[in-house]
This record gives structure tokens, sequence and C-alpha cells, in this order.
């Protein structure tokens, strides 16, 4: 059950004219879903959801209207609060900042709007148990979508860039989501340290295209020496190069790094060609990464399914 409604629209017909107050608005240390319903616009602010502020939704009436953009990079950062609380670099730079659990986001776009070559300019970053988002947008071009820390499930979004525009060493499920290739680069850069850790990445009926140009994009490269990807019964269009994967230039990496298909297809699916320690797993190696258990592990408090439940229409 919500505990609290409130509404931003920037031209005053709302409770608050930007996200940041609705967002400062919650209680500290809320039990109960507060929701922020924004209306279309494009909101020219970052945006941070502090630690101390979980359960909180935002929901837009869709993507291609409701808009939360800043352009931030590492090197470049200008934010209401300081680096001590948000950060630095990479880490800090961030359009959006998610570090309250249990948070959802629905037909919204999140953007850094910093041109090409800016180097890493995050449009949204994850440090955060239990997030959902669904029929989002992330765009940029370096480093994109940062999941950082965490579970995540992402459902029907769209996400673009070019370098390492999924990274972090969250858990995180994407599924039936739009992965665009904007130039030549790495669509992941997943950074498990140890093979103890469960962390990884799973795409799950996604579509991956590009702009045009054959053979000019890797799936993934191990920002961590364990790092863990999952591509599952995923489109690929030409952009794929046909050896999949690279090695961030450690030999070494290839001994520990993750990387697996399953019953991928297109143009650039070709597993055959691929670099020898990528593998295509078998079915039963499959199955824990073909559910939501993969996100959702403890069926007795199943949070996937709360989240899924909680998905709250605008207009609702």
């Amino acid at each position: 059950m919500a505990g609290m409604v409130v509404t931003v629209a920037q031209d005053g017909s709302g409770d608050f004219r930007t996200v940041q107050d609705a967002v400062d608005s919650i209680p500290l240390c809320n039990t109960r879903r507060a929701i922020i319903r924004v209306a279309p616009g494009i909101y020219r602010q970052p945006v941070y959801v502090p630690k101390t502020k979980n359960f909180i939704t935002l929901a837009g009436m869709g993507p291609e209207v409701t808009v939360l953009t800043w352009n931030n990079t590492a090197t470049k950062i200008e934010h209401h609060q300081t680096a001590r609380v948000i950060g630095t670099g990479t880490f800090g730079c961030g359009s959006t900042i998610v570090e309250g659990e249990d948070f959802i986001a629905e037909n919204i776009t999140f953007e850094n709007s910093s041109p090409q070559g800016s180097g890493q300019a995050v449009a949204i970053r994850v440090t955060a148990d239990r997030c959902a988002f669904y029929n989002c947008r992330f765009l940029g071009w370096q480093d994109t979508l940062y999941l950082h820390y965490g579970k995540q499930y992402l459902k029907d979004c769209y996400i673009e860039g070019s370098v390492d525009f999924i990274f972090g060493n969250s858990t995180a499920l994407l599924e039936h989501c739009h992965i665009h290739c904007k130039s030549q680069g790495f669509i992941t850069a997943h950074s498990r340290k140890s093979s103890s850790e469960s962390t990884g990445y799973v795409f799950l009926r996604c579509v991956i295209t590009g702009i045009g140009r054959s053979s000019y994009m890797y799936l993934g490269r191990p920002w961590g020496p364990f790092g863990r990807v999952v591509f599952a019964y995923t489109y690929m269009d030409t952009c794929i190069k046909e050896t999949g994967w690279d090695n961030w230039g450690k030999a070494e990496n290839e001994r520990s790094a993750c990387f697996y298909e399953y019953r991928c297809f297109g143009p650039g699916g070709c597993s055959s060609k691929r670099v020898p320690w990528a593998r295509e797993l078998m079915d039963e190696e499959m199955e824990q990464f073909l559910s939501h258990s993969f996100i959702d592990p403890y069926p007795e408090r199943p949070w996937l399914a709360v989240r899924m439940a909680l998905r709250i229409p605008y207009s609702a």
C-alpha cells in the first residue's frame, strides 16, 4: 500500500516543480511505498535518492515525454550534494543516483546529455537492493547505466551507449530490453572480483541493434577478473563482432571471466566464431539464469513479485 502520493509538474500544477523537491519531501526511513507522479517535461536537474529514503516509486506518463537529464562527467560534476555525499569521478557523476532500496521507476527516461567524447558520463547509478525499472529509457554514450550494487530487474527498457554502457557489480536481470550500440565499444563491463560472488548480468529475450556498420561492438569485457554476463534468446544484429568478447588487454582474465550465450540468434549471434574462452551454455547450466530466481532467490519472501504488483500507472 502507498503511504503517500505527490505530483511533480514544471508548470506549478503539482505539489512540486522538481523531482528532487519531491524526493526531499519523503520522510526519512520511510517504510511504506511513496509514489511520485512526474508530469511530462524535460527536468534538467541532477536527482539524488539517499539511503535514508526507501520504497520510492517514480511514475511518468511515458519515457518519450518524461525525461530526467543532466550533463555531469567524471571530470566535471555540478551537484546540489557534496562530493562527500555522492562521491567523485564516475561514481559521483550520475544524472540520477539511487541509493534508497526498493526503488521503482516506470515510464521515465534517465539521460546524461554530455556529448560523445566526454568520457565517463553516467545517466543513472543504482547502489541499492531490490530495485525495478519498467518501460524506462537510459540514454548516454560512455557508462550510461551503472548497476553498481544490489539486485535489479529491468523489463521492456531501452539502453543505449558505446563504451561499457552497462557496467558495475550488481545482480541484474534485463528482460525484453532493447540494447542499442551508438558507436564502437563494449556493451557490458561487469566487475565481479571473485568466483564466490553471486553477481552477474543476465539479458533474457533482448534485442541488440547498432547504427548500420558491421562488426564494431563487443558484447562485453571484464572490468573485474570474474565478470559474469549471460545473453540468452537474444537477437544480435551485424554490429556485434564475430569474436564477441574482449579480455580487456589481460590474458589472465580469460581464465576467470564468465561470458556465456544461450540460443542467441541473428547475424551477430554466430557462436562458432566466438573467442574460445567464452562459451555456449548447456540446457542444464542455463536453468539458473532463465527465471526471476536469479535475482529473487527466496520464494518465501519474494521481492520481485511485490515490485511487479506495485507498478503504478501515472493516471491510476
